[in-house]
């Protein structure tokens, strides 16, 4: 029986990627006033990250169940195992959609096989678990040494995430109007991880050249084997600053596997232009 590895667009693979392993992805909803469209097919990251300098205000919502319920019916009808890698139950619905969505199908379809799992990850975090589900799964490997990987990225995933103007954050109510303000007025940058599920900022450094090599360090505190790793880099229309961190991971960790990826618009459209982000695994993978 095959296994479909199926996600949603928060994961932030590149297209390439995408194709090349055939990962099944569901777009999250973006919506800018009274229209709405579906993340990387109706609206780009690029357009997104253009309007939001220009003051728009985007929000983003769950996945439908019935999106859920054709992807898992398909499964059923193909007699495939699905495997769904789910955006953080911490930062939206989606798992919790997900959930309901296999609940009412396997009373149709008994016999469905659907493992759903919450990685707890957001971007590329969650992006790195997808992709090492669908090389195994590409190379054959059984549903239970998939999941065991998939247990594993999950639970020893890093976030290291900076935002460039707190403006969007307020804008999306993360942060008060004041801390903004005086963020603004006195440069500050937060440095943001994730912690049980949720971005919670742990650090605060005056000026981007600071805080880009106070993420190296955090980096090498926290990464491990970071050579033997694939390390993920996503940029909000900053590419700029995210091929400077590659070079400084390649020339300091001597790590030759690195993604550079756009953030998508889900996750973009809370952060805001100019956030940047490192994924590593703080545990050498067994698997």
């Amino acid at each position: 029986m095959s296994i479909r590895i199926l996600t949603d667009s928060n994961c932030d693979l590149p297209s390439d990627i995408i194709h090349d392993y055939d990962i099944d992805v569901l777009p999250i909803l973006i919506c800018l006033g009274d229209k709405e469209y579906e993340d990387g097919i109706t609206i780009d990251s690029y357009e997104v990250y253009k309007n939001m300098k220009q003051g728009s205000v985007y929000k983003t919502a769950q996945i439908p169940p019935n999106e859920f319920k054709k992807k898992f019916r398909q499964c059923a009808d193909n007699k495939e195992t699905c495997i769904y890698i789910a955006f953080s139950s911490g930062l939206s619905g989606t798992y919790q959609s997900s959930i309901l969505a296999k609940n009412e199908i396997q009373e149709e379809y008994p016999d469905l096989d659907v493992t759903v799992i919450d990685t707890k990850c957001a971007c590329m975090g969650q992006g790195l678990v997808v992709l090492k589900a669908a090389k195994m799964a590409k190379e054959g490997r059984s549903k239970e040494e998939i999941l065991e990987a998939v247990k594993f990225y999950s639970e020893h995933m890093e976030h290291i995430v900076t935002v460039e103007d707190l403006e969007y954050l307020y804008r999306g109510g993360r942060v008060s109007r004041t801390s903004a303000f005086i963020g603004g007025l006195l440069n500050v940058k937060p440095i943001i991880d994730v912690r049980d599920g949720k971005l919670v900022p742990f650090e605060k450094l005056r000026g981007r050249n600071k805080v880009i090599k106070r993420i190296m360090d955090i980096v090498d505190e926290r990464g491990k084997s970071l050579e033997k790793q694939t390390i993920a880099i996503a940029h909000a229309d900053d590419l700029e600053t995210a091929i400077k961190i590659k070079e400084m991971i390649e020339e300091r960790f001597k790590c030759r596997d690195i993604l550079i990826t756009v953030m998508g618009c889900a996750i973009g459209s809370h952060v805001g232009p100019g956030t940047v982000a490192v994924f590593f695994l703080n545990e050498e993978s067994p698997i």
